[in-house]
């Protein structure tokens, strides 16, 4: 049997497990390609005439021909095990006999306080806003880019992070010195945000399928995102067209740009700003389990690392040359 015979419904019985379940367009998205190349790996033959000796084969393959990272083939690897343990209903048996891709141990990249205020300062505007809530508050940038009204704190000044990585959420604090800018950029988005209503848009994305249980709540202002994309475009699964989040490749692009103008020779990315705030959190002489409920860390080891990047190198020890 072909692909071109079960293509259609294989996949739309993945796309449709993957929306029950609740997992993100993201996934979804990498799910139904990586189906798609281990199918086509071994010439279109159905999943169902497949089984534990070709996914080994099909991983492996990845490792020791591709040479893709190891997170890339863990995503493979769930990606396949979904198909056979949620859409074809079977077990496969453990892989024992893959190769697997050597995950390597590497120190984050993190920035010193002058190369934060450096890059910051490159920044205006709303990527200045972004930045400065990543390296102030610790969240990822996919965090800050779906953070939405209701979930700001003024008055508390903290921000609520809802499903985090491990659909967790997590509560970080709000900078006191980014409450006015913060305030002043809502302000111009919920004039957008009115200006829409009227022209018969304003409404959002809701997650898990309160739309349905709320009619109202997509267009109300405390569901709108707290940093809109610049344009409406159409949503891949409904099909409706409103706007979306800002996009975390146009955050990727202004803080590269940002590094670049500010000279310095780091490979700083939006995740280097949340290592820098850990980092310096630690440095500060907080403690590493406070920083580990800021940063939504499932093990304080996770965290930990951390320790080694703090601003005295080698474990802290000074030098001998040094006592000379």
């Amino acid at each position: 049997m072909t692909i071109l015979a079960t293509q259609p419904k294989l996949l739309d019985q993945v796309r449709g497990k993957i929306r029950v379940k609740h997992y993100s367009i993201r996934t979804e998205q990498a799910y139904v390609d990586w189906i798609k190349r281990f199918i086509i790996h071994f010439d279109k033959r159905h999943p169902r005439d497949l089984g534990a000796a070709e996914v080994e084969a099909f991983l492996t393959h990845l490792a020791v021909e591709g040479r893709v990272a190891a997170s890339t083939q863990n995503q493979a690897k769930s990606a396949i095990l979904f198909l056979y343990r949620e859409i074809l209903e079977q077990e496969l048996p453990w892989l024992d006999n893959v190769e697997r891709a050597k995950q390597p141990q590497r120190l984050p990249v993190v920035l010193t306080q002058a190369e934060v205020q450096a890059l910051l300062s490159r920044l205006t505007g709303t990527q200045w806003l972004i930045a400065s809530l990543l390296y102030g508050t610790g969240m990822r940038v996919l965090e800050v880019a779906r953070l939405r009204v209701k979930d700001v704190e003024f008055s508390r000044k903290e921000i609520l992070v809802r499903d985090g990585k491990g659909y967790k959420d997590r509560v970080t604090m709000l900078p006191e010195v980014l409450v006015n800018p913060l305030k002043a950029h809502l302000k111009r988005v919920k004039a957008l945000h009115e200006k829409e209503l009227g022209e018969g848009f304003g409404k959002v994305y809701l997650p898990y399928a309160l739309e349905k249980k709320y009619p109202n709540a997509a267009g109300e202002w405390m569901w709108q995102y707290v940093f809109p994309a610049s344009k409406r475009s159409i949503d891949p699964r409904s099909r409706d067209e409103r706007r979306h989040h800002v996009q975390d490749q146009a955050i990727q692009r202004a803080i590269k740009q940002a590094v670049r103008d500010a000279n310095l020779t780091k490979p700083a990315t939006p995740h280097t700003l949340r290592h820098s705030f850990a980092t310096h959190l630690l440095q500060g002489g907080y403690d590493i389990r406070t920083v580990q409920e800021l940063l939504g860390h499932k093990d304080v080891t996770t965290t930990m690392i951390y320790t080694h990047v703090l601003n005295k190198g080698g474990k802290g020890v000074t030098s001998p040359l040094d006592i000379l």
